[in-house]
């Protein structure tokens, strides 16, 4: 269940503010929307909160889950959520820091508050590549763990190279960004979401089957 929480507020904090508030290359326009849509980028902000807080449960969760398998390989696996976790804590900063610069209404700010954008933008990046290890190592981890598809373990792999592609991929070549996103899109739904699925299902299934022995 805590794998559903970055799920679905993820795409509305990452992906649905950005796209509404930060006009790229465009420091008015972004300061203007920013303080248009104060109400947005707060609550972006607090679902980035509860991302944070579920991604730490999610971390201990997952090594606990694969500890058996591998526990070098659940620690690594471990290490590199946590680290992508811990970045993801810092860019809730600053969207709210340029809210309060916007907000101050000094046309000198308006810089400041694109460079912020700018600045939560490569973070994400920095995220990506992180997330794509941890994706990686847990694809081992799950096709190795005989309790789990092993074809979700490659869709893991697949998701890995998507993020590490978007990851790197933006900031060495960020004119091409559009279709590094594409691709993350496309690998993550095919390599990610049914591993979701999966540990749902793995889920309640232990719950009914430990409701019929209790009864």
């Amino acid at each position: 269940m805590l794998y559903l929480i970055p799920t679905i507020l993820g795409p509305f904090s990452l992906v649905y503010v950005h796209a509404r508030v930060w006009v790229e290359g465009d420091a008015a326009a972004t300061a203007a929307r920013v303080l248009a849509s104060e109400s947005l980028v707060r609550a972006g902000a607090a679902a980035s909160v509860v991302i944070v807080l579920a991604e730490i449960a999610l971390c201990g969760a997952l090594f606990r889950l694969f500890e058996g398998v591998s526990v070098t390989g659940a620690r690594v696996a471990t290490y590199a959520r946590l680290t992508m976790t811990v970045l993801q804590a810092l860019n809730i900063a600053l969207p709210l820091t340029a809210l309060a610069l916007a907000r101050s209404r000094v046309g000198a700010f308006d810089r400041c508050v694109l460079l912020l954008f700018e600045g939560e933008a490569l973070i994400v990046r920095v995220w990506e590549c992180c997330f794509a290890l941890h994706l990686l190592v847990l694809g081992a981890l799950v096709f190795r763990c005989g309790f789990i598809r092993r074809a979700f373990g490659v869709g893991l792999v697949i998701a890995a190279l998507g993020y590490g592609l978007e990851g790197v991929g933006a900031i060495v070549a960020p004119e091409s960004r559009a279709a590094f996103a594409a691709i993350v899109a496309v690998t993550a739904l095919v390599g990610e979401l049914p591993f979701v699925f999966a540990l749902l299902r793995a889920g309640f299934g232990r719950g009914r089957d430990a409701a019929v022995a209790a009864g």
